[in-house]
């Protein structure tokens, strides 16, 4: 299984770099899997709603620029359906996701500010983590992470309880 998983904006701190290379690591014997840092858009310190949009509309298209044709996308975003662990293991093995002849699964996480409500509305599916806000970077390890739980549940690993 191809995944992509494409993310706006840098792991600066070092614990959420080390805890994202860990699952990584442990994903590389179940998927090809690439992750992709995009840079995020620069904001003034207390920027307008009108700046806001402009700032996602530009990181929007560079998303759109790294989408491989004929990839399936995995939005993630508060508005998301909300699914368990079992569920999304279940989604990815029976390959519902990209049932239509996708080559490869991409999962997108926004940065700060979330994703340009276009990109979100173009997504072949949307997820949500949890109804709470995450930091964006705090999200990374955690769809890293649940990827690999479903991978874990799917063959009856002893890493799921």
């Amino acid at each position: 299984m191809n995944i992509q998983l494409i993310c706006v904006g840098k792991l600066k701190e070092r614990f959420w770099a080390e805890a994202a290379a860990e699952y990584v690591k442990r994903l590389a014997s179940y998927c090809k899997l690439q992750v992709v840092e995009l840079p995020e858009e620069r904001l003034p310190a207390d920027p307008s709603p009108a700046l806001i949009r402009a700032a996602l509309k530009k990181e929007a298209a560079v998303i759109r620029a790294r989408l491989a044709p004929g990839s399936y996308l995995v939005a993630l975003c508060v508005e998301g359906r909300l699914r368990s662990s079992e569920e999304l293991a279940a989604q990815l093995q029976s390959g519902a996701w990209g049932a239509n002849g996708a080559k490869r699964l991409v999962f997108l996480i926004g940065g700060s500010y979330g994703l340009d409500e276009a990109l979100k509305a173009e997504a072949d599916d949307r997820l949500s983590m949890s109804p709470m806000t995450f930091p964006h970077h705090l999200a990374r390890v955690m769809v890293l992470e649940q990827l690999y739980r479903a991978f874990q549940i799917d063959r009856g690993g002893p890493y799921h309880k």
